[in-house]
């Protein structure tokens, strides 16, 4: 059992302040050593939890870490903290892409050729000879002579003993230390040190979601997968019959000879070749359209779907990923490695709207579900810094008071608003956006900047100061149409980037907030979901949950924006079943 006693004593030698930093590194067998400017903790795997909890009441520190790792290995452990500074998250920040290794990180703050970097791999006899020979410094030292950090260490090494964790953690004050001297170089340092303590937050609230879980009816999404797969096979060959039966319902609408496969999508486009339908792809959108053309339409989109959910979100998905629990779990980050929104696996980021009546709330329980609305437009009106867009932000329906501004119906200036930030140059959409370089000239602007940078390959930051690369583009190998199109294709990107990037950062900045406040209320955040966020809340407290929630988003959108005069707003529902937030 943990000693308080014994933990506080050790905490009070650190002499920490409120918002400090206090590295920290975790090997669940050994321990764990606690770092500060001042001096070090050691402390047994029993006394982790105890030392860490006495230090977070007593003064809440900003812990300091080399991944999220450690973050999972605390709320393993039953520790969840308030604040970090995540050195993988910083980089990703800073450098761009998703790869944050501690020896990518360590090379990167010191300057050091990455691509002179030692292998992390398994090391086999040969070439740790010749790692050795061109290394004749100290193994117990994790720095190399040549600057780089040790192979060995950053693969496991640094936890063999106690001296190892110390010397670990106390890495990471040299890299924080770095990584905010280049945060300050940035254009706007306020803003990038912010983004970083978001983007830090973010990671803790992986590491809890991967911890947590959502809540799944296991029976109620049985029903539902069943419905589209049919009954789960018990027989060696039922589920072969299954597949036989739903590809037979497509069939039946066209000629048996030749005989097509469906999950080939060339043999479907001369499927429907056969019945006189010409498309150049088999996509989703497409055939819907076509829904009247054919009889084998319908049968073949209801095919798909069945196809996608045995596939990808069948009985063995959820035999894999929902605990005995019943709870859906699957790995969360807080950058997806391109323009920085959250990601997780098993299915967690495109689970179908048809099966969200299996997401279902605990007993005594409800979801709180709130989805920012219109947070594109709204987003640019505060990266741009365009007045007009910023003054029609404080619509309930920015997208009406656009439409009327131009002339057209509102469909039509939804689709040109979102159009000119995905780099729409065709439709009707496109055909009224000479309308909005007029109404939102500095917004328009700002996009067609971002659409160049992007053509150009130039790297460009997003408004909280993410790295968006483009990488150089060869076009010697290229015909001219070729590199035109893919000129084209990287400056949608840029134009995109940049508001969805931004769109992350507010996002994140919300959710942080909401799981900060919402702790007392035993909420926790179950689901992030690109610009929605799933609260799990006690029945009798969903009403102050939903509240907070929403002054939560007031509240981030100013520490994101201060002094931007631009209105968020969020659909907020409390259900019990995931599905019952459709309109």
């Amino acid at each position: 059992m943990t000693d308080p006693g014994a933990a506080t004593d050790g905490v009070r030698r650190l002499d920490v302040g409120r918002g400090n930093l206090v590295a920290v590194a975790v090997d669940p067998v050994r321990g764990a050593a606690l770092v500060t400017a001042a001096g070090a903790l050691v402390v047994g795997p029993d006394e982790v939890a105890g030392t860490v909890a006495a230090l977070e009441t007593d003064t809440r520190p900003r812990w300091l870490w080399w991944s999220n790792a450690t973050a999972a290995t605390l709320v393993d452990i039953g520790v969840r903290v308030a604040t970090c500074w995540d050195i993988a998250a910083v980089h990703r920040l800073l450098v761009g892409g998703w790869a944050a290794t501690p020896d990518l990180v360590w090379a990167e703050v010191h300057d050091l050729d990455i691509g002179a970097m030692p292998s992390t791999g398994p090391l086999d006899l040969f070439s740790q000879a010749a790692q050795d020979l061109g290394d004749d410094g100290d193994p117990d030292e994790p720095v190399r002579p040549d600057g780089y950090l040790r192979p060995d260490w950053v693969s496991g090494g640094w936890s063999n003993e106690p001296d190892r964790i110390v010397r670990w953690a106390a890495l990471t004050l040299t890299v924080a230390a770095a990584q905010d001297q280049r945060l300050a170089r940035l254009a706007d340092p306020a803003r990038a040190r912010a983004t970083a303590r978001s983007e830090s937050a973010a990671e803790l609230l992986c590491a809890e979601l991967a911890a947590d879980g959502l809540p799944v009816h296991r029976a109620a999404m049985e029903a539902v997968i069943g419905g589209f797969v049919g009954p789960r096979p018990r027989a060696s060959g039922d589920a072969d019959a299954e597949r036989r039966r739903r590809d037979n319902e497509v069939l039946r609408h066209v000629p048996a000879d030749p005989p097509f496969d469906l999950r080939s999508p060339g043999q479907v486009k001369s499927l429907l070749r056969r019945v006189g339908i010409e498309v150049p792809d088999t996509r989703a959108w497409r055939l819907e359209g076509l829904r009247d053309a054919h009889p084998v339409i319908e049968p073949l989109l209801a095919w798909r779907k069945a196809e996608r959910v045995e596939t990808t979100y069948g009985y063995r998905w959820l035999d894999e990923h929902v605990g005995p629990d019943d709870r859906l779990r699957g790995e969360w980050s807080g950058s997806d490695g391109a323009a920085g929104r959250m990601t997780a696996s098993a299915g967690l980021h495109n689970l179908p709207a048809d099966l969200r009546p299996g997401i279902v709330a605990e007993p005594g329980h409800v979801f709180v579900r709130a989805d920012l609305g219109q947070i594109e437009p709204r987003v640019l009106a505060v990266v741009s810094g365009d007045g007009a867009l910023a003054e029609a932000s404080r619509e309930d329906d920015l997208y009406a008071l656009v439409a009327q501004q131009l002339d057209v119906d509102r469909p039509t200036a939804k689709v040109a608003m979102l159009g000119a930030m995905y780099g729409q140059t065709s439709g009707r959409g496109a055909e009224v956006q000479h309308g909005l370089r007029t109404a939102y000239p500095v917004a328009m602007r700002y996009l067609e900047d971002a659409d160049r940078s992007g053509q150009g390959g130039r790297a460009i930051r997003t408004y909280g100061g993410r790295l968006i690369r483009f990488g150089s583009m060869n076009t010697t190998a290229m015909s001219e149409r070729e590199a035109r199109g893919r000129a084209g294709a990287m400056g949608r990107y840029g134009r995109n980037a940049m508001v969805q990037g931004a769109a992350a950062e507010l996002f994140k900045v919300w959710a942080a907030t909401v799981r900060a406040r919402a702790a007392p209320l035993d909420a926790r955040i179950v689901l992030c979901l690109h610009d929605e966020l799933l609260v799990h809340a006690p029945a009798e407290r969903g009403d102050d949950v939903a509240a907070l929630v929403l002054d939560a988003l007031a509240e981030a959108a100013h520490r994101w924006a201060p002094g931007r005069p631009v209105r968020f707003v969020a659909d907020i529902r409390t259900i019990t079943c995931w599905a019952d937030a459709k309109d």
